[in-house]
Parts: structure tokens; sequence; C-alpha cells
């Protein structure tokens, strides 16, 4: 049915009807959507402090590298533009991540730029007790000149732990730096079941990639493909052009 003009009903304004077409109701949410709430929660390397918005988690430091809460807290305003309080609750899926149970929680990354967007898009694709060194990030990312770069966006994560860039190392195989401490990536990268001593031999001797002499394929040494490798069939190479030139082709899941 639609409104007929009457005396005692006057025609509607059409600015009027337009304007209220475009309103929507308030959301039930709404402070929500205007505070952003933190939470402490356990990790792996102690407790965190993680701040998140509608949108999702913006930022997760662990309580030692943060330091005092209070300046946190100041710092997350003032970077941010936005009020930040106590949360209720940890925001869905936060705890299990953490625990290494569940896959990250809804993130919102929209104050990280494109490239660094990209960059931990493609380190949120290392599998748990793996590592990749900067240059597949890199190449991965769509940028495989931008090495340094790469090592400049992963010290700004803005999410470790949920974003896990305690994977990527150095191109010699070495572990290098990490946001918290090198030791904090040593005790990540131990705890999800990398062997650390056979990084570092493996590192030391020039080691970059592992053949098996049984199928042509060459991989990353903590590719789980890698890791079936018996002594008698394995082949390790400094370099993937090296490898080629024996006849080995990349593993299809590491991607070397």
């Amino acid at each position: 049915m639609t409104d007929t003009p009457t005396a005692d009903r006057p025609a509607p304004d059409p600015l009027l009807a337009g304007l209220r077409d475009l309103a929507e109701p308030a959301p039930t949410t709404l402070t929500d959507r205007v505070v952003d709430g933190w939470v402490r929660a356990p990790s792996p390397l102690g407790e965190v402090y993680a701040v998140a918005g509608a949108g999702g988690v913006r930022l997760l430091r662990t309580a030692a590298h943060a330091g005092d809460l209070e300046v946190f807290l100041e710092e997350y305003r003032t970077r941010h533009g936005r009020p930040v309080r106590p949360a209720t609750r940890p925001p869905r899926g936060l705890l299990p991540a953490l625990r290494g149970t569940g896959g990250p929680p809804e993130l919102d990354l929209t104050d990280v730029g494109d490239f660094a967007r990209q960059v931990l898009a493609a380190t949120a694709r290392i599998p748990a007790g793996q590592v990749r060194p900067y240059g597949w990030v890199a190449r991965e990312a769509g940028h495989p000149k931008a090495v340094r770069a790469v090592g400049t966006a992963l010290a700004r994560n803005p999410v470790p732990l949920l974003i896990p860039c305690h994977r990527v190392v150095r191109g010699d195989g070495g572990l290098g730096q990490y946001l918290s401490g090198a030791g904090d990536k040593a005790t990540l990268l131990a705890g999800e079941g990398l062997d650390l001593d056979r990084v570092a031999d493996l590192a030391a001797a020039g080691t970059r990639l592992i053949g098996s002499d049984t199928t042509g394929v060459v991989c990353f040494p903590s590719c789980h493909h890698a890791r079936r490798i018996t002594d008698a069939h394995r082949r390790g190479f400094a370099s993937l052009d090296r490898a080629r030139a024996a006849g080995y082709r990349p593993c299809r899941d590491c991607r070397p």
C-alpha cells in the first residue's frame, strides 16, 4: 500500500525520505565500535596484553616486553587515536591461538600498510615447527628483492604469536632476532617441536636445503617432508641452484 496525499497528510518530503533511507539503527555494541578493549592472557612466553576493537585484535605484546601497563595503554591511545578500556572477555579465538590449538582470531590490520600486510600474510602461511628465510617471505609476498624491508616489517609486527614472525630466520640458517629477544624466538620454536641443535648444525655446515635421492625433491630442512628422509638417502645443498644442477626439483609444499 502506498501513501496517498490528503489534506491531513501532505506528500512526504523527498529529501527527508532519502535521509530516512540512509539512516541505520544504532548497533547494540556501539561502545565496542568506538572503544577498544584490552585483556591479559597466558601464552608460551608468559602473560601477554592484547588490545582488540570491533574488527579484531589490533595489538599484542608480552607483558615483559610491553613494560608498564599504563604506559603501554597510553602509547596505544596516542598511536591509534582511540580510547581503550578493560574488556569483559578475551576476543573469540585468542586463547586457543595462544595455546596452539586453533588458528588466529580475527585481526584488525587496518593501520598496517599494504606491503607489510603482504609480508604478514606470507608469514602466516608458515606451518608450526617450521622456519623460512626472509628471502622466502619476500618472494611469497611478491617482492623478491625487498628482503631488508621484510625484516623491518616483521620487526613491527603488531600481533606476534598470532602472526608467527618467530618462524622467519636468516638466510644463512641462523635464527636471527625477535621482537622480544632471540631467547623468546628459540623458546617458541622449540615448543613447536623444531630441533634447534640440528638447525644450528646445518647452518654451521652451510646446508640450506635437504634433498631425497629417492624422490629427487629438495626441501627446507624443517619441512615435514625433509624430516622423513633417512640418513642413507639424505643429500644436503647450499642453494637451490646447486640442487637443480644435481637434478633435484623444489618441494611443492615448502617451495624453497
